[in-house]
């Protein structure tokens, strides 16, 4: 799924845009035993109650592509025969009728999921007539003839509130607030089949997690038998030491701002375009990158060898996972400077009397702990 298309589901999660059947879910305590299941419909709930449900379940479709949020892709064979992808397909087709399956996707989050304290395992179906869209991105309600049917699953945990004096202002007086259990913002979930093209994919998902970089392995394993992708903080921390390996003697600091500054410009200018689909490198493209930024062949073929041991032969990543394109940081072990990614020309690397040096050229405004100073010759 690219980022319209997720942007679209998303905007399903509104009162007045969905048609969610039935909303299931079960609170599981901090044991990890089920407590209870409950079984609602929207209908059912005020607007405000509605509006703050379908809020949490929103959040299970944020945050960025290849980050927050990770296309899965199936097998031929799970599609086929796979235990997995047949529940997740009972859950869809029964609309979260089939007791049994729900029961058995309950036990299996259950088994598989680390979090501390009591949480709530919520799911929803939802029916989407989509509109067709013309060449020129006009919306024809009236002109569609795919309909999408999907489930989304939010992991949400509860956070316990403290007792404390309140204050009540229909009473005008005081009362002590006992302790209250509030439904935080999921930590993992998922949209069960994908949403490609804008049609049905039966052989993708969409998996949320809200720490980047942590992989859910097992989470991932019970429910889709599949290996998680490579978490975003992990692939920057990889390509860094890929990066520094195969440059050696060339990694000059010039070298890296300019590998720096070449990717941040790729990443502007697909955003530019507008491009549906997300931004992702091959190999290939990597390693033109390192070369028209001045790295001998010699060391080019190093990156690949380390490249494809460390992220895979055919391994497609997205360069906003690769670098910090908001900041630069020069680091020494007790220094660290921070630089505007666009003012990488302020900085020079030098050797002084035999001592190296990194030097920023400044105008105004030097601060050392929020005091200005003065640089004097």
């Amino acid at each position: 799924m690219n980022e319209r298309e997720v942007a679209e589901i998303r905007r399903r999660f509104r009162p007045d845009r969905n048609s969610f059947t039935n909303i299931r879910g079960c609170y599981v305590n901090e044991m990890g035993s089920m407590v209870a299941q409950f079984h609602q419909s929207l209908t059912t709930m005020s607007q405000e109650e509605s509006e703050l449900l379908l809020g949490v379940l929103r959040k299970a479709l944020s945050g960025g592509l290849g980050k927050h949020l990770r296309n899965l892709s199936f097998e031929t064979s799970q599609v086929a025969y796979g235990e997995e992808h047949k529940l997740l397909m009972a859950l869809r087709d029964s609309e979260l009728k089939d007791d049994p399956a729900v029961e058995e996707f309950f036990q299996k989050v259950i088994s598989s999921v680390e979090i501390e304290g009591s949480y709530l395992i919520l799911l929803v179906h939802d029916r989407y007539d989509v509109p067709y869209r013309s060449k020129n991105d006009e919306r024809m309600d009236d002109a569609g003839d795919q309909v999408f049917r999907y489930v989304l699953c939010a992991v949400c945990p509860i956070n316990d509130t403290k007792p404390a004096l309140s204050y009540y202002a229909r009473e005008n007086e005081f009362h002590n607030r006992s302790m209250d259990q509030l439904v935080a913002p999921p930590v993992l979930g998922f949209l069960f089949p994908a949403f490609d093209e804008r049609a049905t994919n039966l052989y993708g998902a969409l998996c949320y997690t809200k720490d980047p970089a942590k992989e859910h392995r097992a989470f991932l394993d019970a429910v889709f038998k599949l290996e998680p992708p490579m978490p975003a903080a992990a692939q920057m921390e990889n390509f860094q030491f890929v990066l520094s390996e195969a440059l050696e003697d060339e990694g000059s600091y010039e070298v890296v701002q300019a590998v720096h500054s070449q990717l941040r410009e790729m990443i502007a200018i697909h955003k530019e375009n507008k491009e549906r689909e997300p931004l992702e490198l091959s190999q290939s493209q990597l390693t033109g990158v390192l070369r028209s930024c001045g790295v001998s062949q010699e060391q080019a073929e190093v990156f690949d060898r380390q490249f494809e041991e460390t992220f895979g032969a055919d391994a497609m990543v997205s360069p906003t996972n690769l670098m910090d394109f908001k900041q630069m940081n020069l680091t020494t072990p007790n220094v660290t400077v921070r630089v505007n990614p666009e003012r990488g020309d302020l900085v020079q690397t030098r050797i002084i009397d035999g001592q190296k040096y990194i030097l920023i050229r400044v105008e105004e405004g030097v601060e050392v702990n929020g005091v200005a100073i003065q640089i004097d010759e």
